[in-house]
């Protein structure tokens, strides 16, 4: 057989690894893991910087006025000479509208998820996640002047029946669902054939009507509510709660398909009902991006500011009784949007400040959010892994 290496014309050494070779060969991958590096950090570099210069105007004000009165204190009245700069009610409200959209949105997005994923028939998942996803390009002053001009009118003069429509038809399929769920994993042991089925309709029923009951007894207290005002936190949470609902549905349905059609027949093949999969198996599996899915909803809930400024009603104080969603609130967003245009001529002064303490505030919770998830998805893998 002639020799190949001759017979392409080159010459014998050309595959040899000289000195010379490998030294360009060392530069060339230095440089090549240097620039990596360099892209890698450059998001990492973005966020120091913007912590730094937050925190370059932030840092005044405590030393102005201290700690005390920005988180104990609920008096605001920044233009007053001198001002008072009490941040706890506004504190309050953007935790009460962040938690309130997150009652709303984390059972529904994975509900949604899960009837993506597991349920639905392939062709209509192709039709139902773009229009979902769609929520997620609707500009946020869009949403805004839905809960201002057409929404807090609507529960300002038929609150009580909306409520209980919507309660009816946001509860109802995911009590539904969940009752298909229990019963089935209540029955799951129970003998075989017929004796098996005729348990399972038993259970369904005394489940279905017991969440019957619970859905119109509930329903009748939400249409005896008189709302006062159309701008409340209810408003806002209802409406944040649909625009953190696609990142919710999106993360986590992709999650739930990466864990894989292996996994789930293992489960089939063991004789696990379709419940029994999802409960036991898949939604294990798929946790740790279900729990980012959450954090991320929460995060567009708690960063929102449009929504929250125009239908929040802005009242700095805490309602009475704490949990009435019926009340106006105020965030830190909306304050810090509200009031930056004016704090901005007195440049240098304790109310202009105290806004970038509010969002140096708004850049620890983000930040503590995604450690402790972070935290919370690593421990996941590693019992997931049997580490």
């Amino acid at each position: 057989m002639p020799n190949a290496t001759l017979d392409s014309g080159k010459k014998p050494d050309a595959f040899v690894l000289t000195p010379e070779k490998l030294r360009r060969q060392r530069i060339a991958k230095f440089f090549g893991e240097g620039f990596l590096l360099v892209v890698a950090s450059f998001v990492a570099i973005v966020v120091l910087f913007i912590f730094y210069f937050v925190a370059v105007d932030a840092i005044p004000f405590f030393q102005q006025r201290g700690f005390t009165e920005f988180f104990t204190s609920t008096s605001w009245y920044p233009a007053d000479e001198p001002g008072e700069f009490g941040a706890l009610a506004i504190i309050y409200g953007s935790g009460m509208v962040t938690i309130g959209s997150a009652l709303i949105a984390v059972p529904l997005g994975i509900s949604a998820a899960i009837c993506l994923s597991d349920v639905l028939p392939f062709s209509v998942r192709q039709y139902a996640k773009p229009v979902i996803e769609m929520l997620a390009a609707i500009p946020s002053v869009a949403y805004g002047f839905f809960a201002l001009v057409i929404f807090a009118p609507l529960l300002q003069n038929y609150g009580g029946p909306i409520l209980m429509w919507a309660w009816w038809l946001i509860a109802g399929p995911f009590v539904l669902l969940a009752v298909i769920v229990v019963a089935d994993l209540i029955t799951s042991g129970d003998g075989g054939g017929s004796e098996r089925k005729t348990i399972r309709w038993t259970v369904t029923g005394v489940l279905g009507i017991l969440a019957l009951v619970f859905l119109f007894w509930v329903g009748n207290a939400l249409n005896a509510i008189q709302i006062l005002s159309g701008t409340n936190a209810l408003n806002v949470s209802l409406i944040l709660s649909f625009m953190a609902l696609p990142t919710i549905v999106s993360v986590s349905e992709d999650s739930l398909q990466a864990v894989g059609r292996e996994l789930r027949e293992g489960s089939y093949a063991l004789g696990a009902t379709r419940a029994e999969t999802i409960v036991k198996t898949v939604l294990p599996a798929a946790s740790s991006g279900i729990l980012a899915a959450v954090i991320l909803g929460i995060m567009r809930a708690i960063g929102e500011t449009m929504v929250v400024w125009m239908a929040s009603g802005n009242s700095s104080h805490i309602p009475d009784p704490w949990y009435n969603y019926l009340d106006s609130i105020r965030t830190l967003t909306a304050t810090i949007a509200g009031d930056m245009g004016e704090a901005d001529q007195v440049t240098g002064s304790a109310r202009y400040h105290v806004l970038f303490a509010m969002g140096l505030l708004l850049l620890v919770f983000s930040f503590i959010c995604n450690l402790v998830s972070e935290r919370i998805v690593v421990r996941q893998r590693k019992i997931l892994a049997g580490e």
